[in-house]
């Protein structure tokens, strides 16, 4: 697949948007999709997505639409940057307008609800075995990514070639891709860090101090370390981009989502009130049920994701999750076999 070739991104919210906008400056053509056919025909009329990202503007050659089959009809490569939910829905969309791509890359973080399963696993049974898939993920804020500030992402993919390509599309000034071939751990971590997100967001809106947070993101990473090893990834994938560098950015950044919600949980604010005031899809609501499904599925012990879990279902408060969490017995930090040592 040439390096030239041209790109539909699929998802017009704010990190599909600074995608696109990444792409088109770097001379890809691309077109950017969107459903709302209301919001696309403003942002091709004043040139910014005036929701998400309103003062970043397009460059000029960056193409939007809500046709979904003008955006895919000489498309080369599909890139998918949809929340979790509705991944599986556009990429059926999207194969239903009978145009197929040669290569398929996304930029979601997150499960398939109610499954528990990858997103490559989902676009394996949408797609074939025979395209190249790839995931970019990474500690990447989408107003910094579009305001052109320097940012640094990494593309996981089983063929070194396709990430290679994808990578080498994204990488510029200021926005580097790097790549990997550990699409489990990368998938992973860029779910995972959302739920430890609202973790660490609890304890700083409860203003349980610094040394707490760093507790919050040490043990958290510990906890993504042995989900990683059961199911197969590799550990040092969670030692780069794709898990303690989001992992620490969606931690400590507040224009995280994760983080706000829970920040607020933390100050007393009632979850669906937190929600409705953050205004955009919070995926760790729904992550942490499919991450602990994997646990109860391996006999996995997460404290931490189980606490956040029960605080998300309304089942603890905020406190009561906390309690629990430092009632727990004293014991190694690591579990013996974990790096593969005895």
């Amino acid at each position: 697949m040439p390096l030239n070739a041209k790109l539909a991104v699929l998802g017009a919210g704010s990190w599909g948007t600074a995608l696109a906008m990444v792409l088109a400056r770097h001379g890809v053509r691309t077109t950017l999709w969107g459903r709302d056919a209301a919001a696309m025909a403003d942002m091709a009329r004043t040139r910014r997505n005036n929701r998400y990202l309103p003062d970043s503007e397009f460059p000029e050659s960056l193409a939007v639409t809500a046709d979904l089959a003008h955006a895919l009809h000489d498309a080369d490569d599909w890139l998918l940057v949809t929340p979790s939910h509705a991944f599986r829905e556009v990429l059926e969309l999207a194969l239903a307008t009978g145009f197929r791509p040669q290569g398929l890359s996304w930029a979601t973080k997150g499960f398939e609800p109610g499954t528990g399963r990858f997103l490559h696993e989902v676009a394996t049974d949408l797609i074939g075995t025979e395209l190249p898939l790839a995931i970019v993920t990474g500690p990447s804020f989408a107003r910094e990514v579009a305001a052109g500030l320097p940012t640094a992402v990494t593309v996981h993919s089983e063929n070194e070639n396709y990430a290679d390509q994808v990578a080498k599309r994204l990488h510029g000034p200021g926005f580097r891709a790097y790549t990997g071939n550990d699409v489990i751990g990368a998938e992973l971590g860029g779910a995972m860090k959302n739920v430890l997100a609202v973790a660490t967001g609890v304890a700083d809106g409860m203003q349980l101090g610094l040394n707490a947070r760093a507790g919050m993101i040490t043990r958290g990473l510990n906890e993504m370390i042995r989900v990683c090893h059961a199911l197969g990834g590799k550990p040092e994938t969670l030692m780069g981009l794709a898990g303690v560098g989001d992992l620490v950015l969606t931690c400590t950044g507040d224009l995280s989502r994760n983080r706000r919600l829970g920040l607020a949980l933390g100050r007393g604010v009632p979850l669906r009130q937190a929600v409705r005031e953050i205004g955009q899809v919070v995926e760790s609501v729904q992550t942490a049920n499919e991450v602990m499904r994997i646990a109860l599925k391996h006999n996995l012990d997460l404290p931490i994701t189980e606490q956040v879990s029960r605080v998300l279902n309304e089942e603890i408060t905020p406190a009561e999750g906390l309690k629990a969490l430092m009632a727990r017995e004293q014991k190694p930090e690591y579990p013996a076999g974990l790096f593969g040592g005895p």
